[in-house]
């Protein structure tokens, strides 16, 4: 039996105290406390980083002891060692005496002696093997490869399941929704119960499982990538949340987008699977060094949501780093090249789409699409905009300022924290029912929907109060034969912005990217229809007409 000294096993006794002490001020780095809407901080940011000093030197420490302890076990195992060999020089002088038992005992442990070289044989060209592998990828393929394709293909097949589980939940509410047509109350019972059950069980669930998982985690991203390390949000847990909670809120037809959580959770399975890397070293190895890995998964991110790897490029650049670092050009592009197009590809394979295209495909003329007499229309556009998005920033600041006031209202939400969401959905889903005031917004189109039908050929205003053509699909229900289109238009607007506004304060996982792009396609559908009203025959230059293409303007809106 192997002996240490006393004091060797009171310091490792002690330094696996003050490592599992480490641990524990780890899960309550800076003090995290949930509240009602996000979480926040109590603790300044030099109270962590002087523990986090601490907890390395104690690490660094207990290493260099354990270094200097295993060197005096070897020379105490070379002692027993030796005694075992007396043992068996003693042994091989009494072998001729007659004792069997003593020569069974000897074939006996011989005989183990073998087998456990045999083993520890075996157990070696295992690990020369599997040393020549790692040594063979490394160098034929190198180390940014192999991480950047695992990190592509596995953010495309989680988008891509992610997409087709939201597409089949929101497919089954509009079923319901038909199957039940002619029975108003089960209508609106199922068009309300059906939303609410999913915001429900996605802000359950985050809340039980990893409540770091809570809105966008874009503001996050950038608090890490500026030197602040949030470990709670770089989680296996908070990743499983995320995925499953974005899942559900996707499928409840809420006004809430995809890409902001998206590149949370890109980055949080480029952080997890760099710990995992066991083959790779340098910047893969080092648990520390983030900012790389996290800067090459927003782009990931972005690329797989939309299927652009320039656009998530340039959104890990201006979006989330202020300092950017050259080498991570080309990682990210491949990256998100790679990601999107097996995203794509996905598509493809389920048969959602004939070849691999745009998200939001267009059948504009390609020859000249607009006129330059229209480029006024399209700077009114951008000045408009541009004032609204800074007022859709200034309400949704309202709104989270306003639930995290410390008053007697949200003591109670906090208690009771599936109020505050199931009351936003019920309000949403009920002004939206499509027998009832969500007839003159065409409630009845889910987000993807609505962006598809804004992007229509047709002009709305021509066909108005006539027959609608063969090919008008969905774009049917923004006509209605007693109110205007712009009236639509306008209402739908206006009530899509506060409920945007709104529901992206939820405690989901949710972002404000696709609400956004939806209020600007409403907004620039508006300005087209109006441009097509003021020159209903075209704009005429140089003797050639020129139409107006109101999905144009939505396009730009």
């Amino acid at each position: 039996m192997l002996r240490l000294p006393v004091s060797d096993w009171v310091y490792f006794w002690v330094s696996d105290s003050v490592s599992m002490a480490a641990d524990a001020s780890d899960r309550k780095a800076l003090r995290y406390k949930q509240t009602l809407l996000y979480g926040e901080y109590q603790e300044h940011q030099g109270g962590s980083g002087r523990r986090e000093a601490t907890r390395l030197l104690t690490e660094r420490q207990i290493k260099k002891h354990h270094h200097h302890s295993h060197g005096r076990t070897r020379h105490v195992h070379g002692r027993h060692s030796h005694s075992h060999q007396h043992a068996d020089h003693s042994r091989q002088k009494t072998r001729f005496q007659p004792n069997m038992e003593n020569e069974a005992a000897d074939e006996q442990m011989a005989e183990n002696e073998f087998t456990s070289m045999r083993k520890m044989r075996s157990y070696s060209k295992c690990r020369d093997c599997i040393a020549r592998v790692q040594r063979f990828l490394v160098t034929r393929l190198g180390e940014d490869w192999i991480f950047l394709v695992l990190l592509g293909i596995t953010m495309a097949l989680v988008s891509w399941t992610m997409d087709y589980a939201s597409a089949k939940s929101l497919q089954a509410y509009k079923w319901i929704y038909r199957e039940l047509r002619g029975n108003i109350p089960l209508q609106y019972l199922a068009w309300v119960s059906y939303p609410l059950m999913f915001i429900l069980f996605s802000s359950l669930f985050c809340h039980l499982v990893s409540p770091q998982a809570i809105g966008s985690g874009i503001p996050e991203l950038k608090t890490i990538l500026r030197g602040v390390v949030l470990k709670e949000y770089l989680t296996l847990k908070a990743f499983i949340a995320k995925v499953i909670g974005l899942t559900a809120a996707l499928g409840s037809g809420m006004p809430v987008g995809k890409e902001g959580p998206f590149v949370h959770i890109a980055s949080i399975c480029a952080a997890v699977l760099s710990r995992f890397m066991s083959f790779f070293s340098g910047v893969y190895q080092n648990p520390y060094c983030y900012t790389d890995i996290l800067t090459v998964g927003c782009a990931v991110g972005v690329g797989c949501c939309f299927g652009t790897p320039l656009g998530g490029v340039l959104f890990s650049i201006e979006v989330t780093s202020t300092y950017f670092a050259v080498r991570n050009y080309w990682r990210g592009y491949f990256a998100a090249t790679f990601s999107a197009f097996i995203f794509r590809v996905f598509s493809v394979f389920n048969k959602d789409a004939v070849t691999i295209t745009a998200l939001f495909r267009t059948n504009f003329r390609m020859d000249f699409p607009f006129d330059l007499q229209e480029l006024p229309a399209f700077a009114i556009i951008g000045i408009v905009c541009g004032f609204l998005g800074a007022f859709f920033v200034y309400l949704n600041r309202q709104v989270v300022l306003f639930m995290r006031r410390p008053n007697a209202m949200t003591r109670f939400l906090i208690k009771h924290r599936l109020i505050f969401p199931a009351t936003v959905t019920l309000v949403i889903a009920t002004l939206t029912f499509p027998p009832g005031f969500g007839q003159f917004m065409a409630g009845e189109l889910m987000p993807r929907e609505c962006i598809n039908s804004l992007f229509d050929n047709f002009t709305w205003t021509k066909i108005s109060g006539s027959p609608s053509p063969a090919g008008l699909g969905r774009s049917a229900v923004w006509l209605h034969p007693d109110v205007s289109v712009f009236i639509i238009l306008l209402l739908f607007f206006i009530m899509k912005f506060w409920m945007s506004a709104v529901a992206t304060t939820m405690p989901i996982p949710s972002g404000a990217f696709m609400p956004v792009f939806i209020l600007g396609a409403a907004f620039g559908r508006l300005v087209g229809e109006v441009m097509a009203t003021l020159f209903p025959n075209g704009i005429v230059f140089d003797g050639i007409l020129y139409r107006i293409i109101p999905g144009g303007y939505a396009v730009i809106g």
